[in-house]
């Protein structure tokens, strides 16, 4: 009986570093049938995952997907949330075979390899996260982060994403990412991608964050010049 759960424990320590060891963010670059050079970046954090392309050189949005994910052994599972190409997957679930070695996955079926960017450090914000509300003229504006309407923003120790979308309606309504730093309160995003507006792609944002009872506060002037205040809650 001892000898057994031993084993037992032994295994689901194994699964447990194994999804510790994809957490992060990772990097691929793929040349289109237009020869248009496309590099994919795809984040990973507790429970949730997301997959971008777009073009390296100019930053133009070309699709995304992601939502939660289960690692068992070298399978992967999926659980579809959003899809730019594919709107009738979500909700559905799909399952692949992954090769995680030093500091490269390799999807099997298709021979993809990512490169590793980074383990999740050293940005102090690394996770996925649900915006709960906002604050306008001293007031907070509190948001159900249950309902089927999200916007979601996943971040490793050096890029980060938002997502907006509908998982009842299978709406995908925006995303936005590239680099980010956190330096002695200040939060700064460098973006590359912006789906609503390519002209973003190169432009620096600088806001102030403070984390308050496990919630980021975020706030400075958006992507539009308008002053914001959101606050953001870590997605369980």
């Amino acid at each position: 009986m001892k000898k057994s759960i031993i084993v037992i424990i032994s295994i689901s320590f194994s699964f447990v570093l194994q999804a510790q060891g994809i957490i992060g963010a990772w990097e691929t670059t793929s040349t289109s049938e237009n020869g248009v050079l496309l590099k994919s970046v795809m984040l990973f954090a507790d429970g949730y995952q997301v997959l971008t392309t777009y073009n390296a050189t100019n930053g133009k949005f070309a699709h995304t997907n992601g939502g939660t994910w289960k690692l068992e052994d070298n399978e992967m599972t999926k659980n579809i949330e959003f899809d730019t190409d594919n709107p009738e997957l979500v909700g559905t679930q799909v399952k692949f075979k992954v090769l995680i070695k030093d500091n490269e996955i390799e999807i099997v079926d298709s021979g993809t390899k990512f490169k590793r960017l980074d383990n999740g450090s050293p940005g102090k914000l690394q996770g996925a996260w649900l915006m709960s509300g906002r604050i306008r003229d001293g007031e907070t504006q509190l948001r159900d982060t249950n309902r089927p309407r999200k916007t979601m923003k996943i971040l490793s120790g050096t890029r980060f994403q938002w997502i907006a979308y509908n998982t009842e309606t299978k709406k995908f309504m925006g995303t936005g990412g590239g680099t980010y730093k956190t330096v002695n309160g200040d939060y700064i995003e460098n973006i590359e991608f912006f789906s609503r507006d390519d002209s973003k792609a190169g432009l620096s944002l600088k806001f102030s964050y403070e984390l308050i009872n496990g919630n980021w506060h975020h706030s400075g002037l958006s992507s539009k010049g308008a002053p914001i205040h959101e606050i953001w809650s870590i997605r369980k």
